[in-house]
């Protein structure tokens, strides 16, 4: 063998161990924190938050739907934590209940609650229940309760107008 060809030979060798080290050089490492490679680890989940349901909001006017005279019904007002009740006839409006309000915060749509007679409002009027607390119901978009006049019982049953 002549000295080129073993010149060439040699640097033929080298610049094979020079390529074989770069692209050993070259190779991704692997990274110290396994979670760090975001190309092999399964995608972060999202965990979804479900809002509180809102309360139900019983404001606004209300009106009997159960009246035996389109003439002669009781209707409601209610705000935020209070309710009124009138007893309407021909070109008369009396009051008969003034109450709070007791609406479940976890958006509950069918619940009951006892409320508070105001007296202060129900002593002076003449149709006014004088019972100290009224069940009230609310299911399906309708308010009911019970009435009692003359010795007779019914159920008035209110829709939101």
């Amino acid at each position: 063998m002549n000295i080129t060809t073993g010149k060439t030979a040699a640097a033929i060798a080298l610049l094979a161990l020079i390529g074989f080290g770069t692209v050993a050089c070259s190779a991704p490492a692997e990274p110290a924190d396994p979670k760090a490679d975001s190309s092999s680890a399964a995608p972060e989940e999202v965990e979804e938050v479900e809002e509180a349901p809102e309360p139900v909001d019983l404001s606004g006017e209300w009106k009997q739907t159960n009246s035996n005279d389109a003439e002669s019904f009781q209707s409601a007002t209610i705000t935020a934590d209070t309710i009124e009740i009138f007893w309407n006839a021909p070109d008369t409006k009396s009051l008969y209940w003034a109450g709070t309000i007791e609406v479940p915060a976890d958006g509950s749509t069918s619940f009951v609650w006892d409320s508070v007679n105001d007296k202060t409002k129900t002593d002076t009027a003449l149709l006014a229940s004088g019972d100290d607390t009224k069940t009230f119901t609310f299911e399906n978009g309708e308010l009911s309760y019970e009435v009692t006049a003359l010795g007779t019982t019914m159920t008035v049953r209110l829709a939101q107008e």
